[in-house]
């Protein structure tokens, strides 16, 4: 089984896929979408912001493959970029149509084509054509926009032409990220409609593994060839190493420790001015796995300067310390 780096919008940059990966237990990432329209071929050095790693051949510091995921909805535009994004070091093209955003919805991205499968497979035999046989073309998608019914059809078209791997995000559009909305037996259906028709695709389960055991149940009840880790490995940094077998849970003080490191890590690259939001957003999803998470959010959740919210940090991790001493 491989584990899979979700390409969270605004949240995993390449310094994010940099320290979560070195954690281990990572086989592969994807990126945050690429957005491409207007007939246009982009520039290498957009591909090269996007992902850095293009420039180590396609790899993190610490050797885990990267993909360039696009988003768009015209398949001439589609093709070529993906093109550009195999001759520039590429593991492989991934497809977004599972962005739930107002925004992208409206611009004719993402969750908004799975009500038209016709567009997806034209978009997707595009990407085929412009992708070598040798590389993978994948598709992540959710159920559906508000009916998870419809995912056999749009299943068929992805198929139809020609991707190599598929990602099922386990919830309509409409569904949004509630929990109880997950449908991992959907993905089994699928699996088994493929195996009655002839067909065969690597499909990866996303949605709602937030610890090993999610993991375990996901796998069992989607029957799934691999997972996609998204929030989870915000929450627990390492998880994907839990997952793997190979890492206990990190310890708290160490996830304190890996956020001060974050710090030095964004001002090599190029946003080290959002670091304090970034913090907070990470404290956020951190909650699920580490009750202390709100102690330390409580204690800089109005400090906005990147410099004040790295010291704040420093001083809690100082005094956390000095407590772990005398109890």
């Amino acid at each position: 089984m491989r584990i899979v780096l979700a390409p969270l919008e605004g949240v995993m940059d390449h310094s994010v896929r940099d320290l979560l990966t070195r954690l281990g237990g990572y086989d592969l990432c994807i990126t945050e979408f690429l957005r491409v329209s207007n007939h246009q071929l982009l520039p290498p050095r957009t591909f090269y912001q996007l992902a850095p790693e293009l420039e180590n051949n396609g790899l993190t510091p610490c050797g885990t493959p990267v993909r360039i995921q696009l988003l768009g909805s015209q398949p001439d535009t589609l093709a070529m970029n993906a093109q550009r994004a195999i001759e520039l070091g590429s593991h492989g093209v991934d497809l977004n149509l599972g962005c739930p955003a107002k925004t992208v919805n409206k611009s004719k991205g993402g969750a908004v084509l799975l009500k038209e499968p016709q567009l997806i497979h034209d978009a997707v035999t595009a990407m085929r054509s412009a992708v070598p046989k040798d590389k993978p073309l994948s598709v992540k998608i959710r159920l559906g926009w508000d009916d998870p019914e419809c995912v056999y059809e749009i299943v068929d078209s992805i198929v139809q032409a020609g991707a190599d791997e598929l990602t099922i995000h386990a919830r309509t559009k409409e569904d949004g990220y509630k929990a109880e909305a997950i449908k991992w037996h959907y993905i089994a259906q699928v699996k088994q409609s493929l195996v009655e028709q002839g067909r065969s695709l690597s499909i990866i389960a996303n949605g709602e593994i937030w610890n090993k055991e999610d993991a375990v149940a996901c796998r069992r009840i989607s029957q799934c060839d691999d997972i996609m880790i998204g929030r989870g490995a915000l929450a627990t940094p390492n998880l994907a190493a839990v997952v793997a077998g190979i890492r206990d849970k990190m310890l708290w003080l160490d996830v304190v420790d890996m956020i001060i490191n974050y710090r030095h890590v964004q001002v090599q690259g190029s946003k080290g001015h959002h670091y304090s939001s970034r913090v907070k957003q990470w404290l956020t999803q951190m909650r699920q796995s580490y009750p202390e998470a709100n102690e330390l959010f409580d204690s800089i959740r109005r400090i906005k300067s990147s410099q004040d919210m790295l010291l704040a940090i420093e001083r809690y991790r100082e005094t956390k310390l000095i407590k772990s001493k005398f109890f």
